[in-house]
Order: C-alpha cells, then structure tokens, then sequence
C-alpha cells in the first residue's frame, strides 16, 4: 500500500474500503495499523478516545484478511475493514468501560454489549472506546471525568454531547463508524454540531443489553457515520430482536433497501412552533428552510404539521429522565464495583463518600432530582403527569404521520459553543429542545448535515423524524438530501491531505495494557478488589 493510499483511508466509506479488500488493493491489516497510527498521531488535538483496541483490531483484521486470501470476503459482514468505535458507556468484555466517570474509572467489562458484538460480527475494526458526558448527563462532553472532547472543526468548541467523542471521532477521520446513545439528543446533537450523519433509530430497533443504562424508557444505541449508506449500513448491522433486550423488536427491514428512490411523492412535515420557537438561531432556521425547499424541487411535498403538546417535552424529559437515571445509578454503592472511598469505619459513610466523591456535579444534580421526584408526596404530583404528558406527545406523533412520511425539522437551536460558554444548567438543557420529543415518544430521528452556517461558518444539521419502525423513511430523505449537499467531509483540520497532524501525538492506554493492572488509588476492579 502506498503513502497515499493511507492518507486516503479516512475519507473513504464502508462500500470503497470493501471494495479495496476485494481488489486486493490494500489489506485489512494496514487498513488497522493505519487508522491505529492516525488515532495516536491527532487524538491529542481531538480527545474523542479514552481508550484504544489494538490487539482486538488487529485480530479481526487477521481474519478478514484470511477470509479475503480464501475468496470469503462476503462471509465477513457488512462492515468488513471498515474502522468501528465505542462510546464508553458500551461493554466490550476486556477493556474499561467507564461512562467518563471517576466512579467507574477502573472498572473492566467481564462482557460484550449486543450492539458491540454485532458491529465487529459485522466485520468492523474496532478501534477503541470513546469520550462521553459523564453518564451520559450532559450536551457538550464537558461533563466526562478525563476532561472533554473538541470539536475538530474548531478545536476551541464542543463538540456536543453526550456522544460527543462518537462525533468527534467520526468528524476528525479517526473512524469511519462510530456508535453513540441517545436519549434526549444525544446521537443528533453532536452530529449536527461536528457536521456528521448520526441516526437515533426507533425505541427497540437496537438491543441495550450491555449498555449502561441513563434512561431506560429512553436510551437507544445508534451510528455516526459520514455518509447516509455507511450509517444504514450500521443500522442493518445492529438492529433486529435479541433475547437478552425484551424492548427490542425484530424490524426485518433492509435500511439501505430504499437509499436511491428519491423523495418525488412524499410528504415531508414541517413543525411552524419550532421554526418560531424562541432561542433558535437565524442561520440554523434559514438551514432548515433551505433544505425544505431542496426536498420540494425534488419532488417532495412539503406540509405544516402540528404538535401541539411539543412545548411539554421538555419538563416530562426532566422528570422521566431523572427518575430513571437515580434508579439506575442506585447500583454503584462502592461495595460491587466502582470507585471506593477508603478508610471508613462503617459501611454507612463509605457509601455516601464514594458517591459523593465518584460522581460529578452534573451525575449528583440527576441523582438528587430523581430522588425527589419519586418521594413520597412528590411522586403523584410530577411523575405521574409526566407519563400523561408522554401519551400526549406520542399521540400527536402518530396523528402527524397520518399525513406525512417524514418530519424535517432544526436538530438543535445553535451551532457549536465555545468552551464555557453555556455554565447554566438550564441553558445547556436547551441544546435538547428539538429533540427529545422524538425520544418520548420512541420515534426514530436523525440528524444529516446541511452545509455551514453563514454567520459561524461551522457544521448545520436538520433533523428528520420517521414514524415508529419506519426509520427507512428518514434514511430515505436523508439519501435524497445528501445528493444536494454531499457526503460529509473529514474537518479540514483533519482531512488526509491537511499536512502536519494537529496537536500533539495522544499518549493513549491500549485495552491490553491497562487491563493488565489498575493502579489509581480507591477503584475497584473487574475482580471488585479496591486498588491498593
């Protein structure tokens, strides 16, 4: 393989990497040891990474490289060579899986979350695990215990969040695919602000076994890739039923099947309350509306729809989600696993120093949220018309689709910030307000990029909305968008021919190495001893 070859290997897609494989062209190993070398050399600009996979990518590239050798390239899966990465919060047995937390930081999975194992049964190189919002609480990645991720586009932004390392990693050329989760806008949020394709796909299309859980009426897993095909080709990779999830459906749906139709005859919804919604940027709605205007020239028909409970997604989220997030994190009481306060003569204050010092402001302002709102007393009065509040929402929904196939809509009310920008609590939460209705009501959601927006200049993405299980309407449009807009670039920090690597080389733990021996001092490890 020559050096431009190399250089090339992070703006080609799954289709072209398949496609070098078959010709011989290249192997699946230097597709490996190159992307490997690419992560250490521009990670330390980025920080998408917590933690490489070398061995284990190394290892599936051998066989790819077997079965290629004895002609059984199509026996590899969908995903065959392409470049694959985890956000933390997924297990993949031998590796930390932290959720960007102190009180996980020494934990090692002793097992593979479905969606991991699907994505390398598919023939994906996994690369690594990626940086989050610690637990998933956040919209920026600036809550992550191992300091946050950057936006490649501009390195002093964020790169959104809680996903944002799968954004990052995708945007920068550091993977071709990457899995995020997504639970009030978590997936789309990032991929609109780091100008990447990233899908929510319906509540149960995708297993949560093995992911660690945030919202569990909420939660689902999805793929950030940079072009429509690469992430349906995801989608199929890692949807369908599993035994171990009874939330997760069997689709049978091909999501690639449809890529190339069109939109000529469909009707594509738009949403007057959020194009007028207060807080929404002028250069992202005059995006929203360009692109509506896009899918009307080709063939589209574009109809205002109502949803007329929307305005109300935002406070049932913010006492759904963190009920649930306190039940979740009920279970990290430093006894099992987890960080462990040491020197405590009763098991009482260990527990409550652990937690206090595992868990970050943002994790102990959910925690402590949840804990109220399901105290006695308090539970009748917000919990409860919350979950009505959730059946009105889904019923606007499902009344919207029976006038159209596919809702277009702003993913978020601006572009990137800056670093610091946004310290209020309540302002950040506001990055979500486009997105977590689709979340209450278990719809599937995307977001796809439109271009740069004329007064920043950086990444713009519209959200497309499918009705429940028919997240092939939304990949439909997107398709058809894509054809206006093109397929998203690598940042052009970071694109093969940008010259010198940005920042400095990342001094990254390899999961072999750091399984081997956890020497931070209180953590407990896969084996549940405290570090000494």
């Amino acid at each position: 393989m020559g050096a431009a070859s190399e250089r090339a290997f992070p703006a080609m897609g799954a289709r072209e990497i398949r496609a070098g494989l078959a010709a011989r062209e290249f192997s699946a190993r230097e597709i490996a040891e190159a992307s490997l070398s690419r992560v250490r050399a521009l990670d330390g600009a980025t920080h998408a990474y917590l933690e490489t996979t070398e061995r284990l990518a190394l290892d599936q590239a051998e066989r790819i490289d077997a079965a290629v050798a004895a002609g059984e390239l199509a026996a590899c899966g969908p995903l065959a060579g392409v470049p694959v990465a985890f956000k933390d919060n997924m297990n993949l047995a031998g590796t930390h899986t932290t959720c960007s937390s102190r009180m996980l930081a020494g934990y090692v999975s002793p097992y593979t979350a479905t969606c991991v194992a699907r994505t390398i049964e598919a023939g994906g190189i996994p690369l690594g695990k990626l940086n989050m919002d610690e637990f998933a609480f956040g919209s920026s990645t600036e809550t992550s215990a191992f300091g946050p991720s950057k936006n490649p586009w501009d390195l002093e932004r964020v790169p959104g969040g809680s996903s944002g390392g799968s954004a990052a990693a995708v945007a920068a050329g550091l993977a071709t695919v990457a899995l995020g989760s997504d639970t009030g806008g978590s997936i789309r949020q990032p991929g609109s602000f780091c100008g990447t394709v990233a899908v929510k796909p319906t509540y149960g299309v995708v297993s949560r076994y093995g992911v660690v859980a945030f919202g569990s009426s909420l939660d689902q897993v999805g793929p950030f890739a940079r072009s429509v095909a690469d992430a349906a080709l995801a989608c199929n990779a890692i949807a369908s039923r599993d035994a171990l999830d009874c939330t997760s459906q069997d689709v049978g749906v091909d999501f690639t099947a449809n890529l190339a139709e069109g939109v000529r005859g469909m009707r594509i919804g738009v949403v007057p309350a959020f194009m007028d919604a207060q807080g929404l940027t002028s250069e992202v709605k005059a995006k929203v509306v360009e692109a509506a205007e896009h899918l009307r020239a080709l063939g589209a028909e574009i109809v205002e729809v109502d949803l007329p409970n929307a305005q109300a997604a935002m406070s049932a989220y913010y006492v759904l989600g963190p009920c649930e997030a306190f039940s979740n994190l009920a279970r990290f009481d430093s006894v099992r696993y987890g960080y462990r306060d040491l020197g405590h003569a009763d098991l009482g204050s260990q527990y409550e120093a652990s937690r206090a010092k595992g868990f970050g402001p943002e994790a102990r302002r959910r925690i402590m949220l949840g804990s109220y709102l399901l105290s006695a007393g308090v539970y009748e009065t917000y919990y409860y018309p919350a979950q009505q509040v959730r059946t009105l929402i889904t019923q606007d929904y499902a009344r919207a689709y029976e006038l159209v196939d596919c809702i277009l809509a702003p993913v978020s009310p601006r572009t990137a910030f800056r670093f610091g920008e946004v310290s209020d609590p309540t302002d950040m939460y506001l990055s979500d307000m486009f997105t977590i209705s689709i979340n209450i009501a278990g719809n599937g959601g995307m977001s796809m990029p439109v271009g740069l927006g004329s007064n920043t200049g950086l990444p713009v993405g519209v959200q497309l909305v499918s009705p429940q299980f028919k997240d092939e309407n939304m990949l439909r449009v997107a398709a058809a968008l894509e054809t206006v807009y093109g397929s998203a670039p690598v940042a052009p920090g970071f694109a093969p021919d940008a010259g010198e690597p940005l920042g400095r080389p990342a001094a990254l733990p390899d999961a072999a190495q750091a399984v081997a021996g956890v020497d931070l001092p209180g953590l407990v490890g896969a084996d549940g001893k405290a570090g000494e």
